[in-house]
C-alpha cells in the first residue's frame, strides 16, 4: 500500500474565482494534504489564487501549477513566492513552465529556446529564493547584483513541469517536484519516470529520497462517472483510454490511485471534470472515504 501518498484537489479554472474559498476550506477540512491551482491563459492568476487560498485555510499545503515563466520577470515570481512563504511557511509549492507556446506569442512572450529560457530562470529563482545577490547575463534571464530583503526562512520546493523528454530532463536537473499534465496513460508516466530517474541519479540523488512527482488524475464518482471522465480526456487532446483517469466508488479509485503510485507517482492532485454536479461532494468523497483507504496497511 502507498502509506505515503499525497492527495490532492485542483481548482480547475474553468471555474469561476468565487468558487474557490468553499472549494479551499472543504478540502482543509477534509484532512486533503494539498489544494493546487493553475495559471492559464486567459483565467486566473496562480499567485493570486495561492495566496487566498492560504489565507481561507490553516494547514493545507497549496501548490501553483504552473506559472508561465515567458509571462514574469524573474525577481518579481521570486517576490511574490517569497513573500507567501514568509507569510505561511511551509505550505507553498510553487511551480513554473514554458508556458502553452500559442498563448505565449499572443501576449508577445513567445521565445526561441523555452529550454533555454526555462533553465536560466529556474536556475536565478532558486539562488534569489536561497537568498544570494544573483547577477545574470543570459540569453533571457538578466539581473544585477539583485537580492531579496525579505528571503523565506527555508526556500520552498520547486515544481517544474513540460511534457517533451528535454523538458522532462530538465526537470529531473533542477526540479524538486516534477508536474505532469492530466490525461497521461500509464506507459506515460512509466517512460517520464524512467527519464527522471536518470536525471536523478546523474544528480547524486537517492532514490529513496527522491522529488516528488505530481499527477492530476480526472476522478469522477457516482453515476456515470467513466463517461464524465472519457468525455473530458478529449479536451487533453487524447483519445479515452482504460488507465486515463479513475471512475468508480471509493475502493476503486483508490486502486487506481495505488497502481499511479507503482509508477513512481507521490501526490495525486485529482483534476474534476468539468460537468462535475457536487464539487464539493467530490471533495468530501475523497478526503473521508478514498484517503483513509490509501492510508490503510
Amino acid at each position: 500500500m502507498a502509506t505515503d501518498l499525497r492527495l490532492g484537489i485542483t481548482y480547475v479554472p474553468y471555474l469561476p474565482p468565487e468558487h474557490l474559498r468553499d472549494l479551499a476550506q472543504a478540502a482543509d477540512e477534509c484532512g486533503m494534504d494539498d489544494l493546487w491551482v493553475w495559471e492559464d491563459c486567459f483565467k486566473q492568476s496562480g499567485l493570486a489564487s495561492a495566496s487566498a487560498a492560504l489565507a481561507w485555510t490553516s494547514r493545507i499545503r497549496v501548490g501553483i501549477g504552473l506559472m508561465p515563466v515567458p509571462l514574469r520577470n524573474v525577481a518579481l515570481t521570486a517576490m511574490e513566492i517569497s513573500t507567501l512563504c514568509r507569510l505561511f511557511p511551509d505550505r507553498l509549492l510553487p511551480g513554473i513552465g514554458h508556458g502553452v507556446q500559442p498563448w505565449m506569442q499572443q501576449v508577445g512572450g513567445k521565445v526561441d529556446s523555452p529550454l533555454t529560457l526555462l533553465r536560466e530562470y529556474a536556475t536565478a529563482l532558486r539562488r534569489l529564493l536561497a537568498g544570494e545577490t544573483v547577477s545574470v547575463d543570459g540569453r533571457y534571464v538578466q539581473l544585477d547584483a539583485v537580492a531579496l530583503d525579505w528571503p523565506p526562512s527555508t526556500p520552498p520546493p520547486l515544481a517544474l513541469g513540460g511534457e517533451g523528454p528535454k523538458s522532462v530532463a530538465l526537470a529531473g536537473d533542477l526540479a524538486d517536484v516534477y508536474l505532469f499534465s492530466a490525461a497521461r496513460t500509464d506507459e506515460e508516466i512509466a517512460a517520464t519516470y524512467e527519464i527522471l530517474t536518470e536525471r536523478w541519479r546523474a544528480r547524486g540523488i537517492d532514490p529513496a529520497n527522491r522529488p516528488q512527482v505530481v499527477l492530476t488524475p480526472i476522478t469522477a464518482t457516482g453515476p456515470g462517472a467513466r463517461q464524465r471522465v472519457d468525455a473530458e480526456i478529449p479536451y487533453w487532446f487524447k483519445d479515452p483510454a482504460p488507465s486515463i483517469g479513475s471512475a468508480g466508488d471509493a475502493e476503486q479509485v483508490a486502486a487506481d490511485f495505488q497502481r499511479l503510485a507503482g509508477l513512481g507517482v507521490t501526490t495525486l492532485a485529482v483534476q474534476p471534470t468539468r460537468d462535475e454536479p457536487d464539487l464539493l461532494g467530490l471533495v468530501e468523497f475523497l478526503g473521508r472515504e478514498v484517503r483513509p483507504l490509501l492510508a490503510a496497511d
